[in-house]
């Protein structure tokens, strides 16, 4: 491994260099010629934790790659949310889904008609303005407000939303892209409003793990409210620890919507990977050390970047997030346009995610992923500087 300096702290993240992580076979590291630095898709440059990678080369070794059955998925995930969170749910209620988004276009299919309104905070995720309207649902936008202190729920607006006759309330929190967690009161605010106008509430909390000191994730299913217990969360332990490619997400009801998480057909379930429940098991039961571990490194990285940007990009907005390893860029000042992620890829060499792919608050905008080495994050930093003064493009060195 190359390099000495900016935030190495020997953790996961700086396990592999730049070639091995070119010989990897994931969109990440393929999307784009070598020669491009990749801080776009959420996908860590970091090994499996010990514990997983044992389990999957003894499963490998049995020859057990099969069809995937839930097993003691439910169970881990159970026991993990009640260390974790205090949320306290019954593992024989939770089904089985390939991954969270199967599981929202899944769950949305049973709790929604068709031509049902959906309410999405955005900017969002950018599978769900595919996917919501690919099932007949009509996606309504409701952006954060963009504060000093960065961004939060506007109850006002969602309640316009919510009382203009919307079905369904897809809920991201921890907020991709933006890094937010919704705090206990905002929560309450929303759960309130669902049920004043009978709006299911839908939560993906597939970055729950990775909540930083200072915030603490609540999950909407576990607070004490009606609407709270006819909500649905997808869960998985793909974002906290690089499982996404092995497929095995969670559907967990609320206590008054378990027979709707019942009438998800096996089929669904069936579509997971063997290899991803078991991944995911070990990671829930046995994952947490490694997973102190990584935060470490990934609270490092996230101060680095505001320092780096501070330093040589003083005009970029940049709110450190309270979780995910996400970064949500506000590059407006710098007059590239709606899409200035186009501008860093061919005049710096450097792939962020596309703002605009957000949704419309996204324009200007573009998202970061630290979850690399701090060279790497220093890196791609200097090649976006120097794209803005006509310097030549650093090489990838680290």
């Amino acid at each position: 491994m190359t390099g000495t300096t900016h935030g190495r702290t020997g953790g996961p993240l700086d396990a592999f260099d730049l070639g091995e992580l070119r010989a990897r076979h994931s969109s990440k590291w393929r999307e784009y010629p070598q020669d491009v630095l990749p801080v776009w898709v959420a996908e860590m440059d970091t090994p499996l934790a010990e514990p997983i990678a044992a389990a999957l080369v003894e499963a490998v070794g049995r020859g057990d790659t099969g069809y995937a059955v839930a097993g003691g998925l439910p169970d881990a995930f159970a026991a993990f949310a009640a260390r974790r969170f205090g949320w306290r749910t019954d593992p024989a209620a939770i089904r089985l889904v390939p991954d969270v988004m199967a599981g929202i276009v899944e769950v949305l299919s049973l709790v929604t008609e068709p031509g049902d309104r959906v309410v999405v905070n955005t900017p969002a995720y950018p599978p769900y303005f595919y996917w919501i309207p690919r099932i007949g649902r009509e996606l309504v936008e409701n952006p954060l407000l963009l504060t000093p202190g960065g961004h939060r729920l506007d109850l006002a607006a969602l309640e316009r939303d919510f009382a203009a006759g919307a079905a369904a309330f897809l809920l991201c929190n921890p907020h991709n892209p933006t890094g937010v967690v919704f705090g206990e009161e905002d929560l309450l605010a929303v759960a309130a409003l669902a049920g004043r106008y009978g709006v299911r509430v839908v939560t993906d909390e597939i970055h729950a793990p990775l909540v930083f000191p200072g915030a603490r994730h609540v999950p909407f299913a576990g607070l004490d409210a009606p609407a709270a217990a006819r909500s649905i969360t997808l869960a998985s332990a793909s974002k906290a620890w690089n499982l996404a490619g092995l497929k095995a997400a969670l559907a967990v009801p609320g206590e008054e919507a378990r027979a709707d998480v019942a009438r998800i057909h096996p089929e669904v379930s069936e579509g997971a990977g063997l290899l991803g429940v078991i991944a995911s098991e070990v990671a829930f039961t046995s994952g947490e050390p490694w997973l102190e571990e990584l935060l470490a490194g990934l609270d490092a990285n996230r101060a680095l970047l505001g320092r780096l940007l501070a330093g040589r990009l003083p005009e970029v907005g940049y709110q450190p997030p309270q979780a995910t390893y996400l970064a949500w860029l506000d590059l407006r000042a710098l007059g590239l346009g709606d899409d200035p992620a186009e501008w860093f890829l061919r005049r710096g060499g450097t792939a962020l995610y596309p703002g605009p792919r957000f949704g419309a608050p996204g324009r200007g905008f573009a998202r970061f992923n630290f979850a690399t080495s701090g060279d790497r994050v220093t890196e791609a930093v200097e090649r976006m500087a120097a794209s803005l003064t006509g310097g030549p493009r650093a090489a990838a060195s680290h």
